[in-house]
Parts: structure tokens; sequence; C-alpha cells
């Protein structure tokens, strides 16, 4: 057995404008791989809105998992690098990052993005594994968004939000085309077990036909 300073966590950055249902997506994240056995850890990344910083302890409350926070403002790479000390230390499974949503065509919250991605590489020796958060009802903008943070930081797949919606998320046809991001999972409502991974040929099917799945509630 390999002894807990070997220990590597397997790393998740989870990116997307604010609004996109990014924080209430890593709970749902965490809910899942919870359910698969795995310890995770939550780090509160997003240092610049303290009500996300707050959601997010919300859900590791009501999940039972550990979420690693500092104050207002501070550095999110030191946040995370003390997600990471924490999770190699405790021997946990996973660590779920939120990170800062401000709008995508600031450079600052790139640079930010890419300065955390960083710390994750040096800390663990490897890329982080990037899902970038998406809102199915958003049409272009979400195409216009999702270049933006794949130009910037390597992006592995998506995360479609707002499913219930009555765009149904078509935009994520154009996004896998133009980009070639994978959808790994689906969100489609606000509690903890609103998030399937992602079955193409349910997705397809929905697209063309009178689906809908909740009530159509609002992701934070």
């Amino acid at each position: 057995m390999a002894s807990e300073e070997n220990h590597t966590p397997r790393v998740i950055f989870v990116v997307g404008v604010n609004g996109t249902g990014k924080t209430t997506s890593i709970a749902k994240l965490a809910n899942l791989f919870r359910k698969e056995g795995k310890t995770v850890l939550l780090a509160a990344g997003d240092t610049f809105r303290a009500a996300s910083v707050e959601q997010l302890e919300v859900w590791a409350g009501r999940l039972g998992v550990e979420c690693i926070r500092q104050g207002a403002g501070a550095d999110p790479a030191a946040v995370v690098f003390d997600a990471l000390s924490a999770a190699e230390s405790r021997g946990t499974d996973i660590v779920l990052v939120d990170t800062a949503g401000r709008l995508h065509t600031k450079s600052n919250l790139m640079d930010e993005l890419g300065k955390v991605a960083r710390v994750i590489r040096r800390k663990t020796g490897k890329d982080p594994e990037t899902l970038l958060v998406v809102d199915g009802t958003m049409g272009q903008n979400g195409l216009v968004q999702a270049k933006v943070f794949a130009e910037t930081i390597p992006v592995q797949g998506l995360i479609l939000t707002k499913l219930d919606g009555t765009s149904k998320g078509g935009i994520v046809v154009a996004i896998a085309e133009k980009l070639g991001l994978p959808v790994e999972y689906v969100g489609m409502g606000e509690t903890a077990d609103d998030l399937d991974v992602f079955d193409a040929e349910n997705f397809v099917t929905a697209l063309f036909a009178d689906w809908k799945s909740g009530e159509g509630i609002e992701e934070g």
C-alpha cells in the first residue's frame, strides 16, 4: 500500500461563467462519486464571490464531504494548494475545484485559471481534468464561451446544465462539432441527484421529441 505522502488524488477542475450552474454541478459530481464509493474533497476556489463559497460549503455539509476554503479575496491558487495538501495527507480519492466565473472576456480571470492549473500541475505532476460547464439554454453565446475557455486551458469535456429548459441543449451539437469536446455529464434540475453521465443516444432522441425532465428549476 502506498504511503500517504505518495498519494496523488484525481483532480477535476470545473470552469465556466457565473450563472451556468457551475457550483451546483460540482456538488452533483461529488454526490455521484460518493455513490461510487469514492472519497471527495471540495476546493472553494471562487474566492471573489462570497456567495459561491457559502453555497459550496452548504452543499458540502449536505453531502458529508469536506470543503477547503480561505477568506474572501484570497488567492485561489493558495486555496487549491491547501486542498491538494489535505487530500494527499488524508488519502482522498477526488478533489473537485470550483473556480471564479466572472466574464469570460476578462483576461485576468483567464490568467488566474491558468495559474491555478499550473499549481495543480506542480503539486500532482500532471494536468487536472478540466470540465467546462455550459448552460444548455445559452445558444451561440455558449459556443463563444466554450471557445475562450478551451483556448486558455486544456478542456477535456463538458457538463451541460439546465437540460430541463425548452432549448434542450442543442448548442452542444455545435460545440462538439467545432471544438471536438465531448459531453461528459448532463444536469436536469437542482437536487444532488439531478446529474447523469451523458448518453448520446438518449440526448439525440430528446432533441427531436417532446421531452422534459424536472420542472425547469434554475441552477445557481
